[in-house]
């Protein structure tokens, strides 16, 4: 079982990718829980010169922050819809594990009283302190999206967007809802993007049967963001540009990419990541309770799944994808190694900008003095050697 190793303050020496490129030979200060100094190791103030080194196998490798996975459905068995604070435990334990620091809580289309479970439960658990990836808050996909592109959601539970459920969702927790994913061409979705645009929410597009213009129409009512990229919506052609055409032209939506080589091929995500800009594109891994497991038969939200070679899909209908068995290394490897993105966009895509999504981009998402010690240790292959959440070292990586 892993574990966090608890410490007053420690120096972290190796290459550091900061906002500024990455420093060959630099070090990063770390206690209670915050980045104190990030720079040359030739420069450390003298306050911090007494400090331990925290590892000595950094020194030689590269320290990035800590990933953010804001579309993230389960792994090691379990499933947030039907998690209780044991269950969230092992699921942000196995993340963590992988590199992933903080992440959104995503549920499925599903009957009302499973999503008011779903929010009580990781309420309840982010009311205590989180020894692994931190769940900042939870991002609800669906139940307001369109049948014709349900793919692995339950088409039983789709009903019109419901701003009344919204209200009551947020005043029972407030700021706990981060992104809400809905088919803006649906009954009542333009108001409904306006009103979690009030209210700081993302407003996603996803599983949508919306044309360009309804899509560029959702735009200028707030919606700002696009789930799993080319997936469960209606695709680009020159004479009908529809959902993916729209959301690969308006700088105003970010983009999910699910990087694994099964969702998308990396041409489209080398397109995608060239069309929108540095801070639009968001490695997500839409991993579903199979991952970190062996093939066999599993469930997303109540849907039965069948993980063959690691690629999930429904079992009765098996030429849809269920989630993913992904892992934010995995995405940040295949970005670099099949895409072709440097370091420095890939990290972006993977910490910062969804950091920037969910607003919390002055806490974490970058190497930084005063943010969250959240940080990641590469060898040269891009495997994961060490993960540090909140400063404290997480021991039995895998």
């Amino acid at each position: 079982m892993a574990e966090i190793t608890s410490t007053t303050g420690q120096l972290l020496f190796g290459k550091v990718l900061t906002p500024a490129g990455i420093i060959q030979e630099g070090v990063i200060a770390v206690s209670e829980e915050a980045i104190h100094y990030v720079g040359e190791a030739a420069w450390l103030p003298e306050a911090y010169a007494g400090w331990p080194a925290g590892n000595a196998e950094t020194r030689g490798g590269l320290l990035i922050p800590g990933f953010v996975d804001v579309h993230v459905h389960g792994g090691a068995g379990f499933d947030f819809m039907y998690a209780d604070a044991e269950s969230l435990e092992t699921i942000t334990r196995f993340h963590a594990s992988q590199g992933t620091t903080t992440m959104l809580a995503t549920t499925m289309t599903a009957d009302k009283k499973d999503i008011d479970r779903a929010l009580s439960e990781v309420h309840a658990f982010r009311s205590a302190p989180m020894p692994f990836a931190q769940l900042a808050g939870v991002h609800l996909e669906g139940p307001f999206i369109s049948p014709k592109w349900s793919g692995a959601q339950n088409p039983d539970h789709i009903v019109p967007a419901n701003i009344e459920w919204m209200e009551q969702w947020e005043a029972l927790y407030p700021g706990l809802i981060r992104q809400v994913t809905l088919a803006p061409e649906g009954e009542g979705a333009l108001a409904a993007i306006t009103w979690l645009r009030k209210h700081g929410i993302i407003a996603a597009l996803g599983h949508t049967n919306a044309s360009y213009e309804e899509v560029i129409a959702a735009a200028d009512a707030g919606l700002n963001q696009a789930v799993h990229m080319f997936n469960a919506m209606t695709p680009l052609h020159h004479r009908k540009p529809g959902a993916a055409g729209a959301i690969m032209f308006d700088a105003r939506i970010r983009a999910e990419i699910i990087a694994d080589g099964i969702h998308v091929h990396p041409a489209a995500i080398a397109v995608l990541s060239r069309l929108k800009n540095a801070g639009n594109l968001l490695l997500i891994t839409d991993s579903m309770s199979a991952t970190g497991l062996s093939d066999g038969e599993y469930t997303i939200g109540d849907l039965p799944v069948l993980v063959r070679d690691g690629v999930a899909r429904l079992k009765e209908n098996p030429e849809a994808l269920a989630g993913s068995t992904l892992t934010m290394i995995r995405g940040f490897r295949y970005l670099v190694e099949e895409v072709g993105l440097t370091l420095e966009e890939a990290s972006r895509a993977a910490s910062l900008t969804p950091a920037e999504a969910i607003g919390m981009q002055r806490t974490i998402g970058t190497l930084e003095a005063g943010k969250r010690g959240d940080i990641l240790l590469l060898d040269e292959a891009l495997n994961l050697r060490g993960v540090w959440i909140k400063g404290r070292k997480m021991n039995d990586i895998s």
